[in-house]
């Protein structure tokens, strides 16, 4: 479904700043598979998320999605294969617009546009059925502007929009971080609840290595743009916030792993 090959990616070339951000980085996943990524900040996880959103270009390399090159395809083209949530809540929906209005422009990534009203009634049906599946009442204020709902529900909402159009690609860039204990458990839930559903091909990144270790098939880690450890099945299965700490201390010692990556 999704494979990167070689990605190379620089920061600063040339300069005292100079960045390798991703570091001829290779990774393939394949239908339905739900990996978790961790690492230190600067280990080249958002920029990885970026690159194959079409968002960075990388300097070498190839991203395919269903074995088509996206090099050329522009990141608002490849929303159609790509759903993506973000650490802000704000970011992935449009305040000034209501509900369901946000929902109608997610709906038209991968529906054909029309000169028909975004919202129809059959649409509005639909939109409420998928609500529904949030449990936070939403269905019920389909015309409430959506910069007057709390960032929870905003983050839910933009969870909605990013997998109910069943993206090939779903991308989740430390989507819980910004939120308090008992939403980020919210979103958690959801997340699981949405892609085991949609069996959607994701992609996530947190920094909550419990989080890391409950969710998902497989689990990454990355480390000065490089993947320096992989677990899954019965290994991703068995593994606790414990063991993979000694997992990271057995590959501490026996490289220059950053002391930032050992996660708490």
């Amino acid at each position: 479904m999704l494979q990167l090959e070689q990605i190379f990616k620089v920061f600063n070339e040339g300069s005292l700043d100079e960045k390798i951000a991703l570091d001829h980085l290779s990774l393939s996943l394949n239908e339905g598979d739900f990996v978790t990524v961790i690492g230190s900040n600067g280990a080249g996880k958002s920029t990885l998320l970026n690159v194959i959103a079409g968002r960075i270009t990388p300097d070498d390399g190839d991203v395919r999605i269903k074995n088509q090159s996206m090099l050329d395809v522009r990141e608002f083209k490849r929303s159609r294969y790509i759903g993506r949530v973000f650490q802000d809540p704000m970011a992935g929906t449009s305040p000034t617009l209501t509900i369901e209005e946000n929902l109608a422009i997610a709906y038209s990534r991968v529906h054909k546009r029309t000169l028909r009203p975004g919202v129809t009634a059959k649409r509005r049906v639909f939109f409420k059925e998928q609500l529904e599946m949030l449990g936070l009442g939403l269905e019920n204020r389909l015309s409430a502007k959506v910069g007057l709902l709390s960032g929870g529900e905003r983050q839910a909402l933009s969870l909605l929009m990013a997998t109910f159009t069943k993206p090939d690609i779903l991308l989740l860039d430390e989507h819980t971080a910004a939120l308090d204990p008992s939403r980020a458990e919210l979103i958690t839930n959801l997340t699981k609840k949405l892609v085991e559903k949609g069996n959607l091909t994701t992609l996530m990144i947190t920094h909550n290595m419990q989080q890391a270790v409950d969710l998902g098939n497989r689990l990454i880690m990355m480390d000065k743009g490089k993947i320096v450890f992989q677990a899954e099945g019965e290994q991703k299965q068995g593994l606790t916030v414990n063991s993979l700490l000694e997992e990271f201390s057995k590959i501490k010692s026996d490289s220059s792993l950053s002391d930032k990556a050992l996660l708490i």
